[in-house]
């Protein structure tokens, strides 16, 4: 039966021991603006599921020909805006790299993220053509101009955070181009 008291569940036991701890958590919430201490939603205790870098994209299927060819399976079509969101999932999935197409840890920088979506059967080379001409358009709208995406991810000023960001933006902009 599902739970309908609106309070939340702890999703560890509270051990009362008496150090005043409790108590100053309680002050200072009570301190907060009223709609700070409204009760959020319930949070599953359990977590949720993870999902792998690609999900809400099929998977690409060799064909029986395919097969018999011994050919890869065709690539599944994605938007340009696509590819740039399945990179930085990548990344997020596989972490970041500096310096380096990818690791054997199997971190990639911004272009080994495109080659392996690439790779995996996301799209066509042309596809990530169209993607790195966005990720240049953003970067000199942006200030910060550079010879190819691949420079700015090797700066040393650079972050994982900033080309989550550059990537995040290329892809709204190509969505915005209907690319």
């Amino acid at each position: 039966m599902p739970r309908t008291d609106p309070t939340p569940v702890a999703p560890y036991p509270i051990h009362w021991d008496g150090s005043g701890l409790v108590a100053e958590i309680e002050a200072y919430l009570a301190s907060l603006p009223a709609p700070a201490r409204t009760p959020g939603p319930c949070v599953c205790r359990y977590g949720s599921t993870l999902r792998p870098w690609y999900a809400g994209h099929p998977e690409p299927r060799a064909t029986l020909l395919d097969r018999a060819l011994r050919r890869p399976a065709r690539p599944v079509p994605v938007t340009a805006a696509d590819h740039l969101r399945l990179a930085s999932r990548y990344i997020g999935a596989h972490g970041w790299l500096q310096g380096a197409m990818w690791d054997a840890a199997g971190r990639v920088c911004l272009l080994g993220a495109q080659a392996a979506v690439l790779a995996h059967g996301y799209g066509t080379p042309a596809t990530v053509r169209v993607g790195r001409i966005q990720l240049m358009e953003v970067l000199h709208a942006t200030g910060r101009p550079a010879r190819s995406p691949d420079e700015y991810n090797d700066r040393p000023a650079t972050r994982e955070g900033d080309v989550h960001q550059l990537l995040d933006r290329a892809a709204a902009r190509a969505a915005r181009l209907g690319l």
